[in-house]
């Protein structure tokens, strides 16, 4: 089958684009069966040079850095461009912008896939900059969606528990209990579900093992990669 070539921005962890790589591998190996496997282009950036732009607050430099790096995909016969992070969806409207490829943005797919599930007020597990900057709640809004965020001690936990231990592939059970709580914190306060907002959260948390419904974004992003792939999507 003549797969379309999806291109991905990844690097931001490291360890979140090999999730991506081997799901999306795995999903059209599901779907075509035999040795079949995706046709992936990985442009893979120093996550270090992003940190250090995210901590100075150089949002506008990492815009740009993302952005040359999608006209690289597309220079590389790429078919579509997706950002493996939540987190750098911040400037996705950036990226999406510097080439006429299709973006697949994570926080419309994630937002349709809860509408369709009959959700409409998650907690959000992700990083600071996404759960404090405010553009993932602007655009789950336009679904018709309400995020619920941990409060200000527990996000600094959370998000501590994403740089310092999950990116660096370490996944503590004490880590993992603590993110339970928050989830049971959550629900005290209304929230009728659970959006994993960060590539790594899946390797601590499975969505079937949760106080509420859970939503791995990473699955629900691979998902539409890999219809855009298969020709079941524009």
């Amino acid at each position: 089958m003549n797969l379309k070539r999806i291109g991905l921005i990844g690097g931001m962890s490291f360890e979140g684009s090999a999730i991506y790589y081997r799901k999306i591998n795995e999903a059209v190996a599901r779907a075509l069966g035999g040795l079949n496997s995706a046709d992936i282009l990985l442009a893979s950036v120093n996550f270090q040079d992003i940190v250090d732009m995210q901590k100075a607050g150089r949002w506008d430099d990492a815009a740009r850095y993302l952005a040359r790096v999608a006209e690289q995909l597309r220079d590389g016969g790429a078919d579509c461009v997706m950002i493996c992070a939540v987190t750098m969806h911040l400037v996705a409207d950036t990226v999406a912008q510097a080439t006429p490829l299709p973006f697949i943005h994570i926080v419309d797919e994630t937002a349709r896939t809860l509408r369709s599930a009959g959700y409409a007020k998650p907690l959000l597990l992700a990083t600071r900059y996404t759960m404090e900057d405010g553009f993932y709640q602007t655009r789950m809004q336009s679904h018709g969606i309400e995020i619920l965020v941990p409060d200000e001690n527990d996000r600094a936990v959370l998000n501590g528990i994403i740089f310092d231990e999950l990116s660096r592939g370490n996944v503590l059970d004490s880590s993992r209990a603590k993110l339970i709580a928050f989830i049971e914190k959550a629900r005290a306060r209304g929230a009728d579900s659970v959006i994993f907002g960060c590539t790594e959260i899946g390797m601590i948390l499975q969505v079937d093992a949760l106080p509420l419904p859970g939503f791995d974004s990473v699955d629900i992003h691979v998902d539409a990669a890999v219809s855009f792939a298969l020709g079941q999507r524009p």
